[in-house]
């Protein structure tokens, strides 16, 4: 049972650097203001879940799901 802990603890290490580097590479949500002007109308702002930017939202909220979980599981005395 240690190497099954052990194993998850590297798991909710990798997990959380990986949360927190996603979250860095994220634009702030400032970049958005363009909307007030009618800029929502764009390419970009048609296709943002095919984006980059869509593609980190989607990455931030599996990453944020697994460290909920994992954190739970390490929670548990097994």
């Amino acid at each position: 049972m240690e190497i099954l802990r052990t194993v998850i603890n590297i798991l909710f290490i990798l997990d959380c650097i990986a949360l927190t580097v996603i979250v860095l590479m994220q634009e702030g949500k400032s970049a958005g203001l363009g909307a007030i002007a009618g800029a929502a109308d764009t390419y970009w702002g048609k296709n943002k879940g095919r984006s980059m930017e869509g593609a980190l939202v989607k990455s931030t909220k599996f990453l944020a799901i697994a460290f909920i979980v994992i954190s739970i599981v390490l929670n548990l005395n097994f």
